[in-house]
């Protein structure tokens, strides 16, 4: 009698109902941040009684592996603020390791970036974005809370020095704040290789007045770099979700992130794991999926892998922010934006 052999639930690749593939991985590792950007976290952060621990080194480690096996090429280690883990080298190096991997991606607030970055690259991260919200010292400080608009600048700088090609720039775009920086911030990336991205102001649980006194839709935005001769640039597998632009006369890109427009979500394909263990299926709208009991040994990779996989298919075809619903997401620094 033939034996037909039963392929693990767990191998099968990220798809979800809606026939999206997940090829990306945005992983938090710890929720503090160092800044009280006021779109965020304005009151800083405000450790929780009793809270669970952020993941171990080891618990990375077998999250990646088990991603990895099920298609993921692209993990973004987020925060808060991720490089204020004291093993935060170790833990690139630990994702490094899994040959599956090809791209290691760093989302910082830039203030370590002008001592540490060569050690980040050296360690195996291969692109950087960093949050300056304003090319105005003043109005730089008033956004994020902290006085480190030169300490972020000379990270910059450090960064291109020691040879990344191209970093990408976030900016989150505010109505009555810094709305007014996009011709500045257009000149800036003339001759420089940055991606700058504007993403739109986004609802959550605390910030529900701010977000009407300050939102700001993107395509406003894009109507005029298209108008001004830029064009938009078909996206890539492991691309995130910005709608890139270019332009002939420049050396840099402009990004817009509008988590309003029609069918943001239909291009999907990344995933979050929080830096308590929780598998977040979107940036909104549910509490996670409890991973950790699976993170304890390489034994459970199958169980974890099935588990995910499982998960998957509950996945929303849109989130509703549209209809202002944001879920149960406070703030985004709870989940690594």
């Amino acid at each position: 009698m033939q034996t037909i052999p039963i392929k693990p639930v767990g191998q099968a690749p990220l798809v979800d109902a809606f026939q999206r593939r997940y090829y990306y991985l945005r992983l938090s590792i710890t929720d503090v941040c160092n800044f009280r950007c006021n779109y965020c976290l304005p009151n800083g952060y405000q450790p929780e009684a009793n809270k669970p621990s952020f993941l171990t080194l080891n618990e990375i480690r077998l999250v990646v592996n088990s991603f990895a096996a099920m298609g993921t090429e692209k993990v973004r280690i987020t925060g808060g603020e991720p490089t204020l883990r004291k093993d935060f080298l170790s833990i690139v190096e630990t994702i490094a390791q899994q040959p599956a991997i090809k791209h290691i991606a760093l989302t910082t607030n830039g203030y370590r970036m002008a001592k540490d970055v060569a050690d980040w690259k050296a360690a195996g991260i291969t692109s950087i974005n960093v949050s300056i919200d304003s090319l105005d010292p003043r109005l730089f400080h008033r956004i994020t809370g902290v006085d480190k608009f030169d300490d972020v600048m000379r990270g910059l700088e450090r960064a291109f020095e020691i040879g990344y090609q191209k970093v990408k720039v976030n900016s989150v775009l505010m109505k009555a704040l810094n709305e007014t920086d996009f011709d500045q911030f257009l000149a800036w990336i003339k001759d420089k290789p940055i991606q700058m991205r504007f993403i739109e102001l986004m609802q959550t649980g605390e910030m529900d007045h701010f977000f009407h006194k300050h939102h700001l839709s993107g395509q406003i935005l894009a109507d005029r770099l298209l108008k001004t001769g830029w064009i938009l640039q078909e996206k890539g597998v492991l691309d995130g979700p910005a709608n890139v632009f270019r332009h002939p006369d420049y050396v840099g890109e402009v990004g817009l992130i509008m988590p309003y427009e029609k069918n943001f979500c239909a291009s999907c394909n990344r995933l979050r794991v929080s830096a308590k263990g929780k598998l977040h299926l979107c940036l909104f709208g549910e509490e996670g999926i409890e991973l950790r009991d699976l993170l304890q040994s390489d034994d459970q990779q199958w169980q974890l892998q099935a588990r995910i996989s499982s998960a998957l298919q509950g996945k929303r075809e849109h989130h509703f922010l549209h209809q202002g619903d944001s879920g149960v997401r406070t703030n985004l620094a709870s989940i690594g934006g």
